[in-house]
């Protein structure tokens, strides 16, 4: 309320402008107006306040750090297991999405569908971006088995967690069997590549169009590969180990079902004529990243297997090659997200299974929660980023050489992807997009300091 507002109201609602010419009655009406003003400007000051350490506390997504760059926190885990996966769109919409395609099914039964690639053509633009991405995934496979050679990578035994260091953290996260009795702590033994980055496999689909679904008695004789191996062949991709339909023509949808009229010559599909530039030969991705990793050929040949033992010539050869694997990174979740815009992705609410496609499989093999009321089929919704690529989020060390990560000091320490926290020991910077989560910022306390702190 503004200065004015106080000033008019009481001109306004005062007593004596009416039938009560009396002059005490009029300052006692003055009296509870004024008192009802301050007893509001009191409420919208202590608002304001909850407000401002509300968002102090939690920082909405629209923040921005002074690099530029969105605030992104430390990921949370479910708080239980039953709980269902976040949708990515809003259930509104999706209800609004339905009603209004049902509407156009009623008003045309029979239509051609226009737009790719749900007409089962190709978006030109999104096919270089395809082989770039499949590209990337090579280069960081191949980069990160020479990396973790040197620096060390720990998983759990008995659940997922992975911890880059020398000693594993002593932080009480274990989900695996008998974890109670060991009060939650990790077993650690070594891990590889396949800890660090990890693909979940799915489908994989010949036509996407005409036969979107695979069946329950189909799980043995149709392939499963990476889902974003898939998503690359969807979008352009051509593997000859893999081959997909390919058309030329827009296929027809009437009355919800797709009908496909273009005749199909067996010999144009074994020569790969396709439109839309799918004739460019494909360049094998293990001939990208050669150069950056024979530059630490002698390293490994020495069998270093620790970072103290290394001069400034290997050391500066390691920071080329992370560089090279962080960059690969990068640009295969950037490239995978780009056509995830296009192309749908799902994933199961309750479990990680995932197929790429309009539509998911209708394999009952799903033993999350909840299963006993689908009859073992999975709950399909919109998948994310995280749902393609498993970026297993690790505690970020400062010092690999340091103590091992406290448990009562948890909420000072920040998280990065796997292979990011690997690339930033191996000498990489630091990408601004995962700063505020890796808590750089953050000064934490020594062990002696724990009951010192607030």
């Amino acid at each position: 309320l503004s200065q004015n507002d106080t000033v008019a109201e009481p001109r306004q609602f005062s007593p004596s402008a009416h039938h009560f010419p009396a002059r005490g009655d009029d300052e006692m009406g003055a009296t509870v107006i004024f008192s009802k003003l301050s007893l509001l400007k009191r409420l919208s000051h202590r608002l304001n306040r909850t407000l401002s350490f509300s968002s102090e506390t939690w920082p909405a997504a629209t923040e921005f750090i002074d690099d530029g760059f969105p605030y992104s926190d430390v990921p949370k885990r479910r708080r239980r297991n039953s709980e269902r996966k976040a949708y990515v769109t809003p259930m509104k919409v999706l209800i609004d999405r339905a009603k209004a395609e049902r509407e156009a099914r009623k008003a045309q039964p029979c239509r051609v569908l226009e737009e790719p690639p749900a007409n089962g053509l190709l978006v030109p633009e999104l096919v270089e971006v395809a082989h770039r991405v499949y590209q990337a995934r090579g280069s960081l496979l191949f980069g990160l088995s020479q990396l973790v050679r040197v620096i060390p990578v720990l998983r759990c035994r008995l659940c997922n967690e992975v911890h880059i260091g020398y000693v594993g953290h002593e932080i009480r996260t274990c989900t695996g069997p008998d974890s109670v009795s060991r009060h939650a702590t990790h077993v650690w033994t070594r891990g590889g590549v396949r800890d660090v980055a990890g693909f979940p496999k799915c489908f994989h689909l010949y036509d996407r169009v005409g036969r979107p679904r695979v069946g329950h008695d189909e799980r043995f004789s149709i392939p499963r590969i990476p889902a974003i191996v898939e998503l690359c062949i969807q979008a352009g991709l051509d593997l000859e180990n893999y081959p997909t339909k390919r058309r030329t023509k827009p296929v027809y949808c009437i009355e919800g079902r797709i009908v496909d009229f273009e005749s199909v010559v067996k010999e144009d599909e074994t020569e790969g004529k396709f439109s839309f530039g799918n004739d460019k030969p494909f360049v094998n991705s293990s001939t990208l990243p050669n150069q950056p990793i024979m530059k630490v050929q002698n390293l490994l040949e020495n069998n270093i297997s620790h970072l103290d033992q290394l001069n400034d010539e290997e050391r500066n050869k390691l920071r080329d090659l992370s560089n090279h694997i962080l960059n690969s990174w990068i640009e295969m979740s950037s490239g995978a997200k780009k056509i995830m815009e296009k192309y749908a992705v799902n994933t199961c609410g309750y479990c990680p299974e995932i197929q790429v496609g309009p539509k998911g499989h209708k394999l009952r093999m799903c033993k999350a929660s909840k299963h006993q009321s689908r009859n073992g089929l999975h709950a399909w919704q919109e998948a994310t980023l995280d749902d393609l690529i498993d970026p297993n989020y690790v505690w970020h060390v400062e010092d690999l050489n340091g103590p091992a990560l406290n448990n009562n000091l948890k909420r000072y320490y920040g998280k990065a992807p796997a292979v990011v926290e690997l690339c930033v020991h191996g000498g990489a910077p630091v990408p601004d997009q995962y700063r505020s989560m890796m808590r750089l910022d953050v000064v934490s306390p020594d062990r002696d300091e724990v009951d010192l702190v607030a």
